[in-house]
């Protein structure tokens, strides 16, 4: 019988709360209980599964699918977008939004974000922000040079330029091209005052969102003039390459793809991507599969946004 007495005790206190919505200090007036007893008989209602949390999950939201690549891929985070169909503007379309609402919530107050270059999918996130409606005292740092053609230079700097706006950041363009003709050629660059500068910022950033590219290279980062030859990428396919984060090139196990064009890349190195607080990956599609895998297993980013086809995918 006491222990009837209590479980009746501790049912009445459970209703008053989750179904007749009082509060803590309501109930504990009206059942003349002090409050940290009533706080003890609410967790006890849990304990004796007289109140059982169920989580009703909306359609579109895929938590058992984040939780799968957290846990196979040891992200901090991973976020998977809901898409109508596996094409690939579709796509784009909707990383872009998702990713922009991630760095509206949470972005912190003096943080240095560093965004990689010639990203369709980064572009995307950009034009989809809202302003962040308060001072966030941030800087925004180009992480891989933003100098190209100039009808499509304009897209790097639009791409940095209207970040920095969206955050009321300070903006540091890096003035140098992604990729250069020469290792002299990028020796010489290196003496130059303001890419020194840019380039020490790189080890300060404490979030960097970075598109992830296969050998191949984008349209947008073609039209730029950053590539490669089709020779230089006919080798890097035959050294196993199959993506690359900021022109850095990797294989199918995330192991780097060693060779002389990274001595003629100007931007952030995977080893200092790997020692960024939050290092953002935002790509999808089928064509990035590989690379994007790579990416998680050479432990290049440790935040993911994915759409679901590419999720499914990752974790099976």
């Amino acid at each position: 019988m006491p222990r009837l007495n209590e479980l009746r005790m501790i049912t009445n206190v459970a209703r008053l709360y989750y179904e007749q919505e009082l509060s803590q200090t309501e109930i504990a007036a009206r059942l003349s209980l002090s409050q940290s007893t009533v706080s003890r008989l609410l967790k006890r209602a849990r304990q004796e599964k007289i109140v059982r949390t169920i989580v009703s999950v909306p359609s579109g939201i895929y938590p058992q699918l984040e939780d799968g690549l957290q846990e196979r891929y040891n992200l901090q985070q991973a976020i998977v977008v809901d898409c109508t169909n596996d094409s690939e503007p579709i796509i784009v379309r909707e990383l872009g939004a998702a990713a922009a609402y991630f760095l509206e919530t949470t972005l912190k107050q003096g943080e240095v974000v560093g965004i990689s270059s010639w990203s369709e999918t980064l572009l995307a996130m950009v034009d989809a922000m809202h302003p962040v409606t308060r001072q966030t005292e941030s800087r925004v740092v180009q992480i891989l040079g933003g100098v190209g053609n100039p009808a499509a230079e304009a897209h790097a700097a639009r791409l940095t330029g209207r970040l920095a706006d969206l955050i009321y950041g300070r903006v540091t363009h890096l003035p140098a091209p992604g990729v250069v003709g020469s290792a002299e050629s990028l020796r010489i660059l290196l003496e130059d005052q303001f890419v020194r500068e840019v380039l020490a910022l790189f080890d300060q950033v404490t979030l960097a969102l970075v598109g992830i590219g296969t050998v191949e290279p984008s349209k947008l980062l073609a039209s730029s003039g950053n590539i490669f030859s089709p020779e230089e990428l006919d080798m890097l396919r035959r050294q196993g390459a199959v993506g690359d984060v900021c022109l850095r090139f990797f294989n199918e196990a995330g192991e780097p793809v060693l060779s002389s064009l990274n001595e003629r890349v100007i931007g952030m190195k995977l080893e200092q991507l790997q020692h960024v607080k939050r290092a953002v990956g935002i790509a999808g599609g089928q064509r990035k599969f590989e690379a994007i895998r790579g990416a998680l297993l050479g432990g290049w980013i440790n935040v993911l946004i994915t759409d679901r086809f590419t999720a499914e995918r990752l974790v099976a």
